[in-house]
């Protein structure tokens, strides 16, 4: 299965869509530890309806476009069931998975823990595209996971390990949600943007699920954490999911995914340089192995670069 970047789209635009989704989701830690006192799976359920809102009016205009041009691909079950069972699902997981793990982990370690997924989604791409992963791609992957794996080792205290260990673990499964939600909506025969509310609300369904499930009483927060529970749906998990979608379908998958690779630095020394993470050495040698590893998966350039027909 290949394909090449249809010309509709200049690369600018692929690069430019990907770097505003990078700046946003350096943010989302930031805005996670400001509404802390939330519950995660109620947060998470704040989030996805405020990013639903704000893909709706992107959603119309892209059916209406779509609509003008040329009729909407025939889906296969198969691809129905991955796009309207497995992407809410995926998203559910990504989002869910992460402020549970924020919760029970470090803001900084977890945050760059789930960073760690745009190797993934390169690695992922690579094989199940290609069936092959070449040599860079898998010495990229272990330098970007070495950085990850520093923050677990026996240096960075063995009572902390122990103590954080399901955090890191759902971090880590987040970054590997994140990774193939990636990977399908760049792979699917039709544009995601168009019924990314309906995704939203798909997983805003599941997390609510889970939250009565969980035993908390629901309520709406107030103040700041209200505030930032919007926020973090209107930017991390709205725009900037949005503009991701853009930069998968225009772009070659090794190039974008490589530059989220600059979101755990940025999103470092945003909770650095607001009190919330400590100044620690293994913080930003963590990032940096993170964002050298994605450099070393990218350094040979490939025959073919993976990329679907725009929306």
């Amino acid at each position: 299965m290949h394909a090449i970047i249809s010309p509709s789209r200049p690369l600018y635009v692929s690069i430019i869509a990907a770097l505003f989704a990078v700046v946003l989701w350096a943010g989302a830690p930031l805005l996670v530890d400001l509404a802390s006192s939330v519950p995660p799976f109620q947060l998470t359920t704040i989030a996805l309806l405020s990013a639903a809102v704000v893909a709706l009016p992107a959603s119309i205009r892209k059916r209406r476009r779509r609509s003008d041009r040329e009729p909407q691909a025939q889906l296969t079950f198969r691809w129905k069931l991955a796009i309207y069972g497995l992407l809410p699902a995926l998203i559910l997981g990504a989002i869910g998975g992460y402020l549970t793990g924020v919760g029970l982990a470090p803001t900084a370690e977890a945050a760059l823990i789930t960073y760690t997924w745009p190797i993934m989604f390169i690695v992922i791409s690579q094989w199940l595209f290609h069936r092959r992963i070449p040599i860079p791609v898998l010495c990229g992957a272990l330098i970007a996971f070495s950085g990850a794996a520093m923050l677990l080792s026996p240096g960075a205290g063995t009572e902390g390990y122990t103590q954080y260990v399901l955090g890191y673990a759902l971090a880590l499964m987040a970054a590997c949600c994140w990774a193939l939600y990636s990977w399908i909506c760049q792979a699917a025969p039709v544009a995601v943007a168009p019924i990314m509310p309906r995704l939203f609300l798909l997983a805003a369904a599941g997390a609510t699920i889970a939250d009565m499930l969980t035993g908390t009483a629901f309520g709406l927060p107030t103040g700041l954490a209200l505030v930032a529970g919007i926020g973090l749906g209107v930017g991390p998990y709205g725009l900037a999911m949005l503009a991701w979608d853009i930069a998968l379908r225009s772009g070659p998958a090794a190039l974008v995914g490589s530059l989220a690779y600059g979101v755990p630095v940025l999103a470092a020394a945003f909770l650095v340089i607001a009190g919330v993470a400590a100044p620690d050495w293994r913080l930003p040698l963590a990032a940096a192995l993170v964002v050298a590893g994605s450099f070393v998966a990218t350094m040979k350039p490939r025959q073919a670069y993976i990329a679907v027909s725009p929306d």
